[in-house]
């Protein structure tokens, strides 16, 4: 199939081209297509991006990733792929090694069946067990551990090298010996720490090239403690994640870091089971979370727990704040692909790349959406 004349957003701005698909891949991207298919179509006057990239999100439609349930995790990837978002990589939680086994095996099953209208599952986001009391938030501190790497390289064995993403809290002991033997494996992340400026640089310097959920569950910015947040806005080689739902991170620091980590922001949604549900009481990793209409979900406490939302909402909340539009999108889709190694296939309209793409209008609200070149 043939689509002309689209403001198509290629190596990161957009531009009046003709691209097209053959068996579920982009055959061409670019000026002059010679063949004159009658079923060529004419997108003059929209735009067409890239499906997103969501590399951090546990659940919704009242499923976690977590849970290890195979059907569950289909109703999540259904629900993505409706939202535009064509790729991801679920998240676990602080939770027992059995339990996290199941789950990675449902992801592995996931990942090799791709069934036809789903969101790709592209990887694992191993958020937890390595972080610090202080700063778990809505992880379960009953489950909390040291990195330990045997533990980590079984898991990541028994569901076939899909962990793309681990996270630790570098201030705890062995936090520096782990990450140089983990970024052999996977991106390593801090995340849920209490670390200061001179731990966060030694695990950045031992390889940790990643930043979960920046501003949350870690030490803010201080003049005289510049803390994770500083010591990763100085390696070129760190991206940090953001949730802008509205809620986790004020609109003037969603400025901010975008400043801080300039074409190193990567947005997420960190969405829970709630994510597409009407307002209740859900369960987090053996918690009672509470989400109320236009809120993001909080523990009883009213710690935010996570949001409802979804990635392709948040790029256009980062729009609306002020972000130039094709520095939100890379945001949301090719930057998301590198983190998780798998940009050769997702994250841009390239010939060779899967075609998960959104048509969208001029204010980027989508039109129709396509996984493998099949409109869902």
């Amino acid at each position: 199939m043939i689509y002309r004349n689209a403001e198509v957003f290629v190596d990161g701005t957009f531009r009046k081209c003709d691209f097209c698909v053959n068996n579920g891949r982009f055959a061409f991207v670019g000026d002059g297509q010679e063949s004159r298919d009658e079923d060529a179509r004419n997108l003059e006057g929209l735009k067409v991006i890239p499906g997103l990239v969501d590399v951090h999100i546990h659940g919704s439609m009242g499923a976690d990733f977590s849970d290890g349930d195979y059907d569950g995790l289909l109703k999540m990837a259904e629900h993505l792929a409706g939202c535009g978002v064509t790729s991801f990589a679920p998240a676990g939680m602080t939770l027992p090694y059995d339990v996290l086994s199941r789950a990675f095996a449902c992801g592995r099953r996931l990942h090799d069946e791709m069934p036809p209208g789903h969101s790709r599952l592209m990887g694992i986001h191993m958020e937890g067990p390595f972080f610090c009391e202080k700063k778990k938030g809505a992880q379960n501190g009953a489950y909390l551990k040291n990195p330990d790497f045997e533990a980590f390289s079984r898991l990541q064995e028994d569901c076939g090298g899909l962990i793309r993403i681990v996270d630790l809290a570098p201030e705890l002991e062995g936090a520096c010996e782990f990450t140089k033997k983990a970024a052999e494996l996977a991106t390593v992340s801090i995340a849920h720490t209490d670390a200061d400026y001179e731990d966060a640089k030694a695990a950045i310097e031992a390889g940790v090239t990643h930043l979960t959920h920046l501003y949350n569950a870690m030490p803010p910015i201080h003049h005289r403690k510049p803390g994770v947040i500083g010591a990763g806005s100085e390696d070129e080689n760190v991206v940090a994640e953001l949730i802008c739902d509205g809620y986790h991170v004020h609109p003037g620091s969603v400025r901010m870091a975008f400043k801080l980590f300039p074409g190193r922001i990567c947005l997420i949604s960190d969405a829970l089971r709630c994510c597409g549900m009407p307002p209740g009481k859900y369960e987090l990793g053996g918690q009672d979370v509470f989400l109320e209409e236009g809120q993001p979900a909080r523990l009883e406490d009213g710690t935010i727990a996570g949001s409802a939302s979804n990635v392709y909402t948040c790029m256009l909340n980062a729009i609306e704040y002020g972000i130039p539009e094709e520095t939100a999108i890379t945001a949301a889709t090719l930057t998301p692909a590198r983190e998780i190694g798998a940009e050769e296939h997702i994250g841009s309209i390239e010939p060779g790349k899967y075609a998960d793409f959104v048509i969208c209008d001029n204010e980027l609200k989508p039109l129709e959406i396509y996984v493998g070149g099949e409109r869902i």
